[in-house]
């Protein structure tokens, strides 16, 4: 039986990869998407979300849309931009989408879809977790009834890439993450410590684009800002596939190597706000609340990411 997932997004060059691969993996069913602000404004990723179904023909899959703000802290402005393009898919361009948004808020959406089916569905949160958390928060049952919540997100041992210490989506609502973190859900949480070991180089998205398909053509101009962004400012020819690492949980868990470790997250205001920590030492005699990939075989699930796309592209040629 495939595993049933609901997508919390905010798309987001890497989010649709993410959700590319998902649709590309027969251990998946992607049951519906819900939106939040985060590498661009809400009405672009609710926007880039409907248009993205509608062009791999799964406009069946609902779309909720969702927070718009931060808890507490001002979202970052336009800054996501410079690494996702101005709408947010890079040099893609999507036709606007005849689909409509879902009528319920993607919190009250999270809500009703897990409490009429608890311990059924598994919650994948690929952006700042304020549905999550406010959730968590409108409905204590929520928590328990999510069967497994899986997160992109923190920097535990390595550096952040939005401050020295931070990672974006956690940074961008670090309260939200505060609350989700110690909701009580089973989290896997998939940080920049093995994304960037995940390495998408452009001769990957030239040996797709050897497939003569717009979803090879999609890949190679959702990426091209991206790639450009890592060029101009770590000097690498290529992307790391941060969201689309997180698919790995599901469809390749033997790549990954998982540590159990109790994690939070600094809200103390300085300059080591939006940081994730984990108490490897156990000093602080708290039981662990998560597993947390900190090794990946990297080139392997890039291997792997590629042959998916190449096996969708050539099934909707």
């Amino acid at each position: 039986m495939p595993t049933r997932i609901i997508l919390d997004t905010d798309p987001g060059a890497d989010d649709a990869l993410a959700i590319l691969l998902m649709l590309a993996s027969p251990e998946i069913q992607l049951e519906a998407l819900t939106t939040v602000q985060g590498n661009v404004n809400l009405e672009k990723t609710t926007r880039n979300a409907l248009a993205l179904l509608e062009f791999l023909n799964a406009s069946h899959i609902p779309v909720a849309k969702g927070c718009s703000t931060p808890l507490i802290k001002p979202p970052h402005g336009e800054q996501g931009e410079e690494v996702h393009g101005k709408t947010g898919l890079g040099q893609a361009i999507l036709p606007e989408p005849r689909s409509k948004v879902v009528e319920p808020h993607a919190v009250d959406y999270l809500i009703e879809r897990f409490l009429a089916e608890p311990g059924e569905l598994t919650l994948f949160a690929i952006g700042p977790l304020t549905n999550v958390a406010l959730a968590i928060r409108k409905e204590p049952k929520f928590a328990q009834a999510v069967k497994e919540l899986v997160i992109m997100g923190g920097a535990v041992r390595s550096g952040g890439n939005i401050t020295p210490l931070a990672e974006f989506n956690i940074h961008e609502d670090p309260h939200a993450a505060h609350v989700v973190f110690n909701s009580g859900i089973p989290i896997t949480l998939i940080p920049l410590d093995v994304t960037y070991k995940c390495l998408l180089t452009a001769k990957d998205v030239e040996r797709l684009n050897g497939i003569d398909s717009p979803i090879a053509k999609f890949v190679r101009d959702v990426t091209a800002d991206y790639m450009e962004f890592y060029l101009k400012y770590e000097g690498f020819d290529g992307c790391a596939l941060h969201d689309p690492l997180t698919v790995a949980a599901v469809i390749a868990p033997e790549l990954l190597s998982i540590e159990k470790h109790y994690v939070n997250v600094d809200i103390s205001g300085g300059v080591s706000t939006g940081k994730t920590y984990a108490d490897f030492m156990k000093v602080s005699k708290k039981p662990a609340n998560m597993k947390v990939a900190l090794g990946v075989k990297g080139r392997e699930f890039v291997d792997l990411f590629v042959e998916r796309l190449e096996s969708f592209c050539r099934s909707r040629l």
